[in-house]
């Protein structure tokens, strides 16, 4: 058996498949690594065209949509190499990209996971961080998550300003994960509750409650496409990212602190849910209704919580992101003053 386990995740998207997949088995190193897709009960032709256009790709079918986090449990627990990367169907991979991940993970056994710096695959060509991740992300004080390139809406061009050697961080973006497979068992791997969305930072949170580390390793990177799954603006994204930042909340905190921190957050949101109908986002504060209404429904099915408070121990976590952003006017993750 290889070392490392590529996984991509797919559902509906043959054209994906044909524009990313090429780029993936030209720069991973076939000698560490096996490249598999898990399709998860596609309609469209995709498993079609790996069979034909990319035979060398291994294929895991699945008999519906288990989303993105039951999707990823099924296929690692019919894999198991001793690695897996979570890779989304919308990455493009530079030569060499694996190794440096690789590398890391084998000189450093206190890493649970890693991420390359992730970089937004734009057809001009320019060099900026992706949305979904950039470079390395954390969580505030009150629980919105943030990143090394990327503070809300606002992104970074890349001028290397991230690339001061492998950084410690909170949580690292599922569009390119790559983690311990007998680790991602042991913490309970994604949690098929959240569907989709935030998924990789609970595991991520999980992972660094059982003593393991997290890093970004910038001498990898990759190019992300993002919204191949749930286009940006789409009330459906709005619904998960809300429901599930505050399962997170309320599952990976102890209780006292995530009762006094998710009533905050009912305040900030009732604040969002205003905003959006000043917008005229009427389907975005519709979800953010139906976000709060889901997480009561769900929150129940988590009986226990831990007795550490992770959200102290980072000088990152202790902005305050919303005042950083809104009312200073920072932008840039270099501009918070952090002194890590």
């Amino acid at each position: 058996m290889k070392k490392v386990a590529v996984i991509i995740l797919n559902w509906n998207g043959a054209q994906l498949l044909r524009r990313y997949m090429p780029t993936v088995i030209a720069g991973t190193d076939d000698t560490i690594a096996d490249i598999i897709v898990a399709d998860n009960g596609s309609t469209d032709d995709s498993v079609q065209v790996l069979r034909e256009e990319f035979p060398g790709v291994k294929v895991l079918e699945f008999d519906k949509n288990y989303g993105f986090a039951e999707g990823y449990n099924l296929a690692i627990g019919q894999t198991m190499y001793p690695y897996t990367v979570l890779l989304n169907s919308d990455v493009r991979t530079p030569q060499g990209w694996l190794n440096p991940l690789l590398d890391y993970m084998e000189a450093h056994p206190d890493v649970g996971a890693v991420m390359p710096k992730l970089l937004h695959d734009c057809d001009d060509g320019k060099q900026m961080f992706d949305y979904a991740g950039a470079a390395g992300g954390y969580i505030d004080c009150h629980g919105y998550p943030y990143c090394r390139g990327r503070v809300f809406d606002y992104v970074e061009d890349d001028h290397g300003q991230y690339d001061d050697g492998p950084k410690s961080v909170f949580w690292a973006t599922g569009a390119c994960l790559m983690v311990r497979s007998q680790l991602y068992q042991d913490v309970g791997g994604l949690d098929k509750d959240f569907f989709a969305h935030m998924e990789e930072i609970d595991m991520c949170w999980r992972i660094r409650l059982a003593g393991s580390e997290l890093m970004m390793v910038p001498t990898s990177h990759v190019f992300h496409l993002g919204g191949g799954s749930l286009a940006y603006g789409n009330p459906q994204k709005t619904f998960l990212n809300f429901r599930n930042n505050l399962l997170l909340l309320h599952k990976n905190l102890p209780v006292d602190e995530g009762k006094r921190l998710l009533f905050i957050r009912r305040l900030m949101d009732t604040l969002a849910f205003g905003m959006a109908l000043t917008k005229g986002h009427f389907g975005d504060a519709w979800a953010i209704i139906r976000a709060h209404y889901d997480f009561r429904r769900k929150r129940s099915n988590y009986k226990s919580q831990p007795t550490v408070n992770l959200l102290s121990q980072l000088p990152e976590e202790r902005v305050n992101i919303i005042t950083a952003h809104y009312l200073r006017g920072v932008k840039r993750f270099t501009d918070l003053g952090i002194n890590s």
